[in-house]
């Protein structure tokens, strides 16, 4: 049984909550129209910040299936949409033959019917899961080409697709759909257009730190602060890939598994490959600008441990 839409923003904010995704304020104002208005959400930002755990989520806290289409260069509409059981039509044709039926009009609507139709992913969503209209991933939308881009305009804005054999075939209710993209190209503005959009970036320290704790919550106090401002430092300086939140728990995870309480240098060099996945940015903070931010980090502890066992002065 589905769950209802929530009816505000506060009621989002508590259902992303309640499956330890922590969002700000913004996110769960375009997510709640999102789904009043049953328009596609289209979300956009670097790899690792959390766009594919939105659906994930949506899915869990409405009772509702997932359905994923992990986009890639040369997807097409026989792996995305549709593609007829050749195997099953040609056994079906030889049975016809065989049993002296050669009526050619009756055997092609015999063979072009649903019955050999294979559903991929978009026709899934639109022809409803165990009854209730899905969630739909549209994952990674910037690997495909412009071709496929532009073949879902039809099913982002009037929630059908038309298969020739077939006709016409609508959703009687609109799946809720997810659309992510790491910006490794520019999608065009007709595809935009019938969607919201919210460009999901890194969080700040304090969101990071929460969501932290949520998702490692055996992790040391200590250590997951640290971890956190090494990573918010990380991500001013020039690397190739910034770590996302998904890394940042990768680490937090690996660290609490090898019994740290406290980040060290051979600790951070040991594990560097859990949180960076280029050489290039390895070897960079594995050098002294690694060094620079550990000091940098438990310098600044030191000061706020300081400041807080010193208390108000009196006056």
């Amino acid at each position: 049984m589905t769950s209802k839409i929530p009816n505000s923003i506060d009621a989002t904010l508590d259902m992303l909550n309640a499956a330890d995704y922590v969002a700000d304020r913004s996110l769960a104002t375009v997510l709640y129209l999102s789904l009043k208005m049953q328009r596609p959400l289209f979300l956009e930002g670097e790899a690792g910040v959390g766009k594919t755990e939105i659906a994930k989520v949506l899915a869990d806290q409405l009772k509702r299936p997932l359905i994923r289409l992990q986009c890639y260069e040369g997807l097409d509409i026989s792996s995305a949409v549709y593609e007829w059981n050749y195997a099953a039509q040609m056994v079906e044709i030889r049975m016809r033959e065989a049993s002296g039926d050669t009526n050619k009009d009756a055997m092609e609507d015999g063979v072009f019917s649903e019955r050999f139709l294979i559903r991929r992913p978009l026709l899934q969503a639109l022809q409803q899961v165990e009854g209730v209209a899905p969630v739909l991933l549209i994952d990674e939308l910037d690997r495909t080409d412009e071709a496929f881009e532009a073949f879902l305009l039809e099913v982002l804005s009037e929630f059908q697709v038309t298969i020739p054999e077939l006709g016409t075939i609508k959703a009687k209710e609109p799946p809720i759909v997810i659309v992510t993209t790491n910006r490794t190209r520019e999608i065009h503005d007709a595809l935009k257009r019938r969607c919201l959009y919210h460009w999901v970036d890194y969080p700040d320290a304090s969101r990071e730190l929460d969501i932290v704790r949520k998702k490692v919550p055996d992790a040391d106090k200590a250590l997951t602060e640290e971890i956190v401002a090494y990573v918010q430092a990380l991500r001013t300086k020039e690397l190739f890939k910034n770590p996302g939140i998904a890394e940042t728990l990768d680490w937090a995870t690996a660290l609490m598994e090898l019994d740290k309480v406290a980040l060290d240098p051979q600790a951070i060099s040991d594990t560097l490959g859990v949180l960076l996945k280029y050489q290039d940015d390895i070897a960079q903070i594995q050098g002294s600008e690694g060094a620079e931010i550990l000091q940098q980090i438990k310098s600044e502890a030191r000061s706020e441990g300081a400041l807080a066992g010193a208390g108000t002065p009196s006056i």
